[in-house]
């Protein structure tokens, strides 16, 4: 049998020890490389991708939202959030405010002037997706989300999701 080309980029001398290794290592691998790409171009706006994550968040959901709240929806978990957010309010991109009936309880929200770095991000978050995925059909993304949701499975099932 002839080495894969994760084997091969690897360097791997020895095969995988099951195509389940192999998947694994895949998408370990492509997530990596995907990061790295987003992590450059963050990087560019003064942000990280947590912090544009929570960004995303709070736009989309137009209301303020509790910290936590913030924190479940993100896409990698993320351990220090009230860092993230003490951040994000130190650079002006956020609020923060007490719940009046529930005083441990903190919104944030997104300020205009994380509006207006979102909307300048736009274009070229979306052209970053158009290059690493645009070279695949809308039938070949949609196996492809199908397979990572499959792939997923196992994780939310666990999890009670």
């Amino acid at each position: 049998m002839s080495n894969s080309r994760l084997q091969r980029e690897l360097r791997k001398r020895n095969p995988f020890e099951s195509a389940e290794q192999e998947a694994s290592l895949s998408i370990a691998r492509t997530a990596d490389r995907f990061g790295i790409c987003f992590a450059r171009l963050f990087r560019e706006y003064g942000l990280t991708p947590s912090q544009y994550n929570v960004l995303r968040i709070l736009r989309g959901e137009g209301n303020p939202l509790p910290i936590l709240e913030v924190a479940d929806r993100m896409l990698a978990a993320v351990p220090g959030i009230t860092g993230l957010i003490d951040r994000l309010e130190g650079m002006g991109l956020v609020a923060r405010d007490r719940s009046a009936e529930d005083r441990r309880v903190v919104f944030v929200a997104i300020r205009p002037k994380g509006l207006d770095l979102l909307r300048q991000l736009d274009e070229p978050v979306s052209a970053l997706h158009g290059r690493l995925l645009g070279h695949m059909s809308p039938e070949e993304l949609r196996q492809l989300i199908g397979l990572l949701e499959k792939a997923r499975q196992p994780l939310d099932d666990s999890a009670g999701a």
